[in-house]
């Protein structure tokens, strides 16, 4: 398994897309929309197939039934809320990820169009569930967003912060995600990039 995307949520797309050019000197690609959930998002290339999701409401669809996912409606500042990791096999993944006695949940179908309006579909378990522990996402046979060109930067840590962090180790481990614990206060995500402008810290 290995690190997929990382999700920074923001209550405003546009303000935290111009902010992350201010930091980073890149503007991030347009990726697309999620009809039904109200939000798009666009995407910065990490190196490799791993890329920084940045998702926010999306003001040309009527308010969804249900709250945006990601924990959007309640931001009020961006935020790394959470990571997924890329596996081939999602059935035999969340398995595997059950018999260690963490359950991610049921797998899901999930689509989008892309700018040029082709439809792009994968299946992953529920990001709701996420939070330090990273969601599980297969991209199966579709078109990974990182064979797009998307403008990149590179990730040089990302750290999983706990109060207790021995705590967290097992259901990482569970789903095969590999990252650095440390001990904090509160629990939260810290990656460290590295764009044109110099390092960068998100939170």
């Amino acid at each position: 398994m290995e690190l997929d995307h990382l999700v920074y949520a923001t209550p405003d797309l546009d303000a935290t897309v111009a902010e992350l050019e201010r930091r980073l000197g890149v503007r991030a690609a347009v990726g697309g929309r999620h009809p039904g959930l109200g939000t798009r998002n666009r995407l910065i290339g990490l190196g490799g197939r791993s890329y920084l999701e940045v998702i926010g409401p999306d003001p040309e669809q009527e308010e969804p039934a249900r709250p945006r996912p990601f924990l959007i409606d309640e931001l009020d500042r961006a935020a790394l809320v959470t990571w997924a990791v890329a596996v081939a096999d999602l059935d035999a993944a969340v398995a595997r990820a059950r018999a260690q006695g963490y359950d991610p949940g049921e797998p899901r179908d999930m689509s989008r169009r892309t700018p040029s309006g082709d439809l792009l579909a994968w299946r992953l378990t529920p990001p709701e569930r996420a939070g330090l522990v990273p969601f599980l996402i297969d991209w199966g046979a579709a078109r990974h967003p990182t064979e797009d060109d998307l403008p990149r930067v590179e990730l040089v840590s990302l750290t999983v912060a706990h109060p207790d962090p021995g705590a967290v180790r097992p259901a990482l481990a569970a789903v095969g995600a590999t990252a650095a614990l440390t001990e904090e206060p509160r629990p939260r995500l810290v990656a460290e990039l590295t764009g044109r402008l110099g390092p960068v810290t998100l939170t």
